[in-house]
């Protein structure tokens, strides 16, 4: 009997070596694609509190982070150790997305594989940019606010798809050109050529929390933008930052009308 698609991505999630994890990423859609994977899980999979995280970062209050400048070698990485440690998590949450979240479609599990092995991708360039700058992930201290927020969504896949991919992985997409030029006015152009490779995935990233969001509501014939909005004030009490990047925004499947929408958020 074949090993499913959900045991698979619960091994990897579960992995707390940063390497491991990546690893078995690669194993995991190698596995995936070759169709050596169930898609059926016969049983609901176990539920999971806390991803596998290495022992370092320390993980603290978001408040007890230290600022990031860059007019500084250390600043610079610490900067660098915040975006890979937004990359760690994203792969933890595009597995959590696969392992626990059954009777979805195939395509819905091959996206969010994809994902995975995109953020592997994405850690990998952050993290070696670190140790060009004689650092390594884990030095600075970190914390826990993505999963956090994920283990407040689990309960339901599509409040899961608006509030992950549309609204924290779409912030992404609003601030990174932001970073981009910070790096860029000290030289750092490495690190811009990596920002540029993550922004470009994470339209894509975003653009699949969209389609699969609007599947959802779809199934339950539910307005996919007075839901989104409804699901905003309950979990972020309408919250909302500005400037949006309304380019990347509109290729990751937002309307113009939740843009301004959202713009009406910001202006609150």
């Amino acid at each position: 009997m074949k090993n499913t698609v959900h045991e698979g991505a619960l091994a990897c999630l579960l992995e707390s070596d940063s390497d491991a994890k990546m690893a078995c990423v690669e194993k995991l859609q190698a596995a995936w694609r070759a169709g050596e994977l169930d898609l059926r899980s016969p049983v609901m999979p176990p539920s999971v509190d806390q991803a596998g995280q290495p022992g370092k970062p320390v993980l603290v209050p978001p408040r007890e982070v230290p600022r990031r400048r860059l007019g500084s070698r250390e600043g610079q990485a610490a900067m660098l150790h915040a975006i890979a440690h937004i990359e760690f998590n994203a792969i933890n949450l595009a597995l959590d997305e696969v392992y626990r979240f059954v009777d979805m479609p195939e395509d819905f599990y091959t996206d969010w594989i994809q994902v995975a092995a995109e953020e592997v991708y994405h850690f990998g360039l952050v993290r070696q940019r670190l140790r060009d700058l004689d650092y390594d992930y884990g030095v600075f201290s970190a914390h826990n606010g993505l999963w956090e927020l994920a283990q407040k969504t689990k309960h339901d896949l599509l409040v899961r798809m608006a509030m992950m991919p549309r609204v924290m992985e779409a912030r992404g997409l609003d601030v990174t050109p932001g970073i981009m030029e910070k790096f860029q006015s000290i030289g750092d152009k490495e690190s811009v050529a990596a920002l540029e490779i993550i922004l470009r995935d994470e339209v894509g990233h975003v653009e699949a929390g969209s389609r699969w969001f609007h599947y959802l509501c779809d199934q339950r014939n539910l307005d996919p933008e007075k839901t989104y909005f409804s699901l905003i004030d309950e979990y972020l009490h309408g919250h909302m930052s500005c400037p949006l990047h309304k380019e990347a925004r509109l290729a990751a499947g937002f309307s113009q009308s939740e843009l301004n929408h959202l713009e009406a958020l910001c202006a609150k």
